[in-house]
């Protein structure tokens, strides 16, 4: 369902700029007018990460007329292999230094603006405000949470997308819609308090190429609504799983007092630093981390199986770990107590009883040794 343009058009382009986007002039629906109403655009970005990064070159490219970019973080190097709008020669400078130079070296006419705040409660409206539709590129609930209030404060679109390993989700919350449209917030498909504890890429890993292409399809989705053309994805979220080579989406609507509480997840049993400690005798522990991170020292005694050995077949983990355990008790250990209960959680489905260090090799605070006497089952 196409919905209402968010902006009128400029009253022309410049020459320049209707050189640069002849293509779209000619793409039915958009046109000429829906690329004038796109230079009229103000769109805002939070986080010139990952997402944020496709968007922003996809954005600038497509003729947006302002882009604001919000983020408080410099570039390290690990951000390269799915950032694309940086450079190695970017590393250590602001994230949002390398969004103005990108932004102005596709499209010259784009006024990209630069915000290197971390966006909280108390700035959000002010640093939003104005902004006819913003894009979520955020790495944590927390903040997604505050760009959710805060633009259903403004009465603005927000575009929303999150991108995990092999899978993503994308969508567009919109809190006061156009008549005939659905409302939803963010709290309608993640309910406050049901997401938990959501580990980071660099816990679990990302796909880099998946991260650009959900980034584009959350451009598109700005594009959509800006133009007023197409059927954005307002009461739908589209599931992108990259392993699978599938696109599909499922539709949502706000919730309701009638809506019953969600599932309860499953949390997998854990155990803690103090207790692994006293217990170490007569307790296996697992080392589900990759070789590269042993380097830096394993728990005495401890086997490694990494974890993508043990998700890809768990019932044939779970019998090497009983060979290992001997009767024992089984403990799992990762860097931060991610991976661990993910491992933890497959052992289980195979019958194996586990528990999972909480807080993984970061809480440890009993001896390491050097990974050769770690072993390996």
């Amino acid at each position: 369902m196409a919905l209402p343009p968010l902006v009128d058009p400029v009253a022309q382009l410049t020459p320049a700029e209707a050189a640069r986007t002849a293509r779209h002039h000619v793409l039915f629906p958009l046109g000429e007018e829906g690329q004038r109403r796109l230079q009229a655009a103000h769109v805002a970005i939070v986080g010139a990460g990952g997402l944020g990064s496709p968007a922003l070159l996809a954005l600038a490219a497509a003729g947006v007329g302002r882009l604001t970019v919000i983020d408080d973080d410099d570039v390290d190097a690990s951000n390269l292999q799915r950032q694309v709008m940086h450079r190695t020669r970017d590393i250590g400078r602001a994230k949002v230094d390398s969004a103005v130079r990108a932004g102005h070296d596709l499209a010259p006419e784009c006024d990209v603006v630069a915000v290197r705040e971390r966006l909280t409660a108390d700035n959000a409206g002010r640093i939003l405000r104005g902004a006819d539709v913003v894009i979520d590129g955020s790495d944590t609930f927390a903040t997604r949470e505050i760009v959710d209030a805060a633009c259903a404060a403004i009465g603005v679109p927000l575009v929303w997308g999150v991108v995990q390993e092999f899978h993503a989700q994308v969508t567009v919350f919109w809190a006061d819609p156009p008549a005939g449209a659905p409302a939803t917030r963010l709290s309608d498909l993640h309910p406050a308090g049901a997401v938990g504890n959501v580990p980071t890429c660099a816990e679990v890993g990302v796909l880099g190429a998946l991260v650009m292409q959900v980034g584009s399809l959350m451009a598109t989705q700005a594009i959509l609504l800006v133009a007023g053309i197409g059927d954005p994805l307002v009461g739908r979220i589209a599931l992108v799983d990259a392993l699978r080579s599938t696109t599909r989406e499922v539709p949502f609507r706000a919730s309701s007092p009638a809506t019953p509480p969600p599932i309860p997840r499953t949390v997998p049993t854990e155990v803690t630093d103090a207790e692994l400690r006293g217990a170490l005798i007569r307790t296996l522990v697992i080392d589900v981390r990759e070789p590269s991170e042993r380097r830096d020292g394993v728990i005495a005694g401890s086997v490694a199986i990494p974890v993508a050995e043990v998700l890809a077949d768990p019932s044939a983990a779970a019998a090497r770990v009983r060979d290992a355990a001997d009767g024992r008790d089984v403990v799992t250990v990762c860097a931060a107590g991610v991976r661990s209960a993910r491992a933890t959680a497959a052992l289980a489905g195979a019958g194996l009883t586990s528990r999972s260090l909480t807080g993984g090799m970061r809480t440890w605070s009993g001896a390491v040794v050097a990974p050769d006497e770690g072993g390996r089952a």
